[in-house]
Order: structure tokens, then sequence, then C-alpha cells
């Protein structure tokens, strides 16, 4: 069932979720050579409770760190730990943060002085796509037209869709219907609105869609172990138009 957000909730959400996005941010400005990846989880989980904030990641279904960090050809999902980020990585962050009852969700791709022409396209688009998606999610659409949007910039741009991972609604639970994936046809799905509140999370394979999952039961790989993208945010379908939760406040 959608659970579709009250007035008093939706004013929740945007905390929770510029707590997020402000978490994001700091840890994408500490990716660079040299860093290990538990330090980044460390630096987040040590933010994101000293804002008052829970990691939403810790414990969720049995995960064992606070964020996510995956490298390369890891999709999601990847387990933070020893290994140390080196130039040309390709450094995929998600964070979740709950406060005050409220999940916030949002993912972003930093290249570490990556030079492959093909893969900085590839995160180029994978932004833009998910502005596509986000784009379409107004009041008497369908959700399938987001999907749609999403997978045709992409696909357009001769890059894949992963298929067995998908967006989410998200409220108080990190995971509520519906489901949101990055691909299908248009006017198909729920209909969106007002106070739904959804992640649109695209994740896009410099090669084939086709995806594993890694032995430590989490670390999501391209089977073809081609580098991997992938740029999240929490909206909110509104009258006025859709609202991207997850954005930094800007300081006047």
């Amino acid at each position: 069932m959608i659970k579709i957000k009250t007035e008093a909730e939706l004013e929740k959400m945007r905390v929770s979720n510029r707590m997020t996005a402000e978490v994001l941010a700091a840890v994408a400005a500490r990716v660079a050579p040299g860093v290990a990846t538990v330090e980044l989880d460390c630096f987040a989980a040590d933010m994101i409770r000293g804002m008052g904030g829970i990691p939403a990641f810790l414990g969720y279904g049995g995960y064992p760190a606070n964020i996510c960090v995956s490298i390369n050809e890891q999709v999601v999902h990847g387990i933070p730990g020893h290994r140390i980020i080196k130039p040309g990585d390709v450094v995929s962050l998600d964070v979740g943060v709950t406060y005050d009852g409220f999940v916030g969700d949002c993912a972003t791709t930093v290249l570490v002085d990556v030079q492959d022409e093909e893969v900085i396209r590839m995160a180029a688009v994978t932004e833009k796509a998910l502005g596509a998606g986000i784009a379409k999610a107004v009041v008497g659409g369908r959700l399938s037209d987001v999907s749609h949007a999403v997978e045709k910039m992409v696909t357009e741009a001769g890059f894949s869709v992963v298929r067995d991972f998908v967006g989410h609604g998200i409220g108080r639970d990190m995971h509520e219907d519906p489901q949101v994936p990055n691909f299908g046809r248009p006017g198909r799905g729920p209909k969106l609105v007002h106070g739904m509140t959804i992640a649109i999370e695209p994740m896009v394979n410099l090669g084939g869609h086709e995806v594993e999952v890694m032995k430590d039961g989490w670390t999501v790989l391209t089977r073809d172990r081609k580098p991997s993208v992938h740029f999240e945010h929490t909206i909110a379908v509104l009258r006025s138009g859709p609202e991207i939760l997850t954005c930094v406040k800007k300081k006047i």
C-alpha cells in the first residue's frame, strides 16, 4: 500500500532528507586518493549522530555499516572497509538518515581523477537521467512515466540501466511501496498523487545491465565487471510540482 504523507509528515521528511543530503555532500568532499572507505563510514556515522540522527542503513536487514561505498564494478551496497581509494576509481556513495521517525535517502558518484571519457560521460548522462525522471513525477502522471524517462535517456546514450535493483517509496520506513524501476513503458503503474514520496535512483552500467551479488551477501557487481554509477534523490510529488527533498539548504 502506498502511504500518502500529510503536510506535517512532509515537513518532517524535508528535515530528515536535508540532513541526509548534507551528510552525503560532506562525505563526497572527503573522497580522495589514499582514503580508506571505512574512514568515510566513520565520518558519516559521527556526523549523523552529531546532528541527532540515526544511520538508517546500519543493521537494516543485517547490513553491517553506516553508509554504502561502491567502487568501479560495484553497483550498490558496497560495504566500507580497508580498501584504499585510488586515482581512476569510480566511487558511489549512498547515505540514509533517520530523524524524528522519518528516513532520508540519497546517493551520488564521485569520479576520482578518472580519465576515461566514456565513464565521465556515463556519470553525466546518469545525473541528467535522474533529473528527467524527477521532472515526470507530477500529479496525474503515472509511475512508469518516471521509469521511462530515466531509461530513455540512458539507453539513447548507449549505456544500460540495472534492472534487478530499483528505487522505492520512502517515509517512516526505508523501503515502502511503490517500487520505482529505472525502465519500462510510460503510462503504466500507480497514478501519482499529492503527498507521495519516492526515492528515484538510476544505477547505470557502462556495459550490460546484468549484475550479481558477492559472497558477502550485499555488494552488487556488474557481471561483465565494467564500471557502474549511481545517483539518487528522494522527492515529494506535490501539486506545485516535484520537490527534491534531498537538497542541501543554501546559505544566504
